[in-house]
């Protein structure tokens, strides 16, 4: 897993954003069918703990009472930044192994990879390691905590436990419809989108982002080979040809004439 920042696509002009979108495709491409990834979108309440740190030490002279000030006043505007949200940005990937020794050195390429990838694209990025990953999952099985994350390796073999046992919440209940899950003592929904539209706005993910509440979008990819992409589109052509044959034969027989009847039919 591999946590990047964010790039100033939406103040960019026309020609840098054609260029970072550019750069951008080439990125997912580098990914082939035998290489998953997920793009993960994480939008959390934050707590009094920000990455971002104020420090202005005293000093010997008679301006420590407006340095205590400005530091106060810092801490605040950091507190009420984006409505009190923190939004990160990870993208996990895996390939199959016969084992982890196996394993290790292709991601450790990978990793390589998909960070320079990011660094030319000028979006700074960070690996994380095993404790890092196992924080995050930890923040996501406990919303709304502000009990810090408790973990070191050497406690593994004193304590017995797992790294399960480490992240595991309280408490995991689903409602009989499945619509809705709890988790402690918060409630939570799961959602699938599957977008069918002619075009795609570039702001769709932002907006989706923008909402000022806690909320995660997970985008799973997955490679297609060229030919079995050909294959699906050509199939989906068919069903729309047919579903347009449909809405003509109904129309005919509601009376209007085909003659007046315009439906579009896909774009090859």
């Amino acid at each position: 897993t591999v946590e990047y920042e964010d790039i100033n696509y939406s103040v960019a002009s026309t020609e840098d954003q054609t260029a970072i979108f550019g750069g951008w495709s080439s990125f997912l491409n580098y990914f082939d069918t035998s290489l998953p990834f997920q793009l993960s979108f994480i939008n959390r309440r934050s707590h009094s703990r920000s990455k971002y740190r104020v420090n202005i030490p005293p000093a010997q002279d008679s301006f420590n009472s407006v340095r205590a000030e400005f530091t106060g006043m810092l801490k605040n505007q950091i507190a009420k930044s984006n409505n009190g949200i923190e939004r990160s940005k990870y993208i996990t990937f895996g390939l199959p192994a016969g084992s982890i020794g196996e394993a290790r050195p292709r991601l450790e390429r990978v990793e390589a990879d998909v960070t320079g990838n990011l660094k030319r694209l000028g979006v700074p990025s960070e690996a994380l390691d095993g404790r890092e990953r196992l924080a995050l999952l930890h923040g996501q099985m406990h919303p709304g905590s502000r009990e810090a994350f408790c973990f070191s390796w050497q406690d593994i073999p004193k304590t017995g436990m797992g790294t399960k046992d480490y992240i595991a919440p309280s408490g995991l209940s689903f409602s009989q419809d499945g619509k809705t899950f709890r988790v402690g003592d918060h409630s939570g929904a799961v959602s699938f989108l599957q977008i069918l539209a002619p075009e795609l706005t570039d702001r769709l993910l932002a907006d989706l982002l923008d909402l000022n509440d806690a909320v995660t979008v997970n985008l799973h990819i997955q490679s297609i080979d060229q030919a079995q992409a050909i294959k699906n589109i050509k199939r989906k052509m068919s069903d729309l040809q047919k579903m347009t044959i449909e809405e003509q034969k109904k129309a005919v027989r509601s009376g209007y004439d085909l003659s007046l009847i315009h439906i579009s039919e896909p774009t090859r």
